[in-house]
């Protein structure tokens, strides 16, 4: 035999070895643990499952560990991982928000999305910056204050006539800057 097919051997030993205890663990405790599980867990079956899994897993990498220790029953120490395991899992997911895959994305709330009205405000607020100080004045008391043209011109202290030229002619140079920049035909 060579030293090739000794180790080869030796390996497949050692994996039904394995697979032995991991049948055995799975035969003799995985029922009872079960049930216990279920019971700490709330009737989760999905949950209990996973920790009955995860238990025997544990037991199956400390197996050298768990004879060394003189027990007789593993069931205690497989009670014992199971129920910390299953808290550890109650605090983590109390620690993250909660899931919510389940609930339809038609129930969340529609906002309204503001990107359009701050883009179209740049846009004219940046158009203004390219008028004369004087347009700019007018065009913000008529049209942003809210003020008539008379009243305008009582705050601005202009005559009347030079009050309604100026509108006249700031909001086609304005009209003017926003063809520029692609809003107007």
């Amino acid at each position: 035999m060579t030293p090739r097919q000794a180790r080869h051997e030796a390996g497949s030993a050692t994996a039904n070895h394995e697979d032995t205890l991991v049948r055995m663990l799975y035969e003799e405790h995985a029922g009872p643990l079960l049930m216990f599980v279920l019971r700490l867990t709330g009737g989760d079956r999905q949950r209990a499952e996973d920790i009955v899994q995860e238990t025997l897993l544990r037991a199956w990498r400390n197996a050298h560990r768990l004879g060394a220790q003189g027990q007789q029953s593993l069931r205690p120490w497989l009670v014992t991982v199971a129920r910390r395991i299953a808290i550890d899992d109650h605090r983590s997911a109390s620690a993250r928000p909660p899931e919510t895959y389940d609930r339809e994305l038609e129930s969340f709330p529609s906002t309204a999305d503001d990107t359009d009205r701050v883009l179209q405000l740049m846009t004219v607020t940046d158009a203004l910056r390219t008028l004369s100080q004087s347009h700019r004045e007018i065009l913000v008391e008529t049209y942003f204050r809210g003020r008539t043209v008379p009243e305008a011109a009582d705050v601005l202290g202009l005559p009347l006539g030079t009050a309604k030229s100026r509108v006249y002619y700031a909001l086609r140079a304005l009209r003017t800057a926003l063809q520029q920049r692609g809003v107007t035909e």
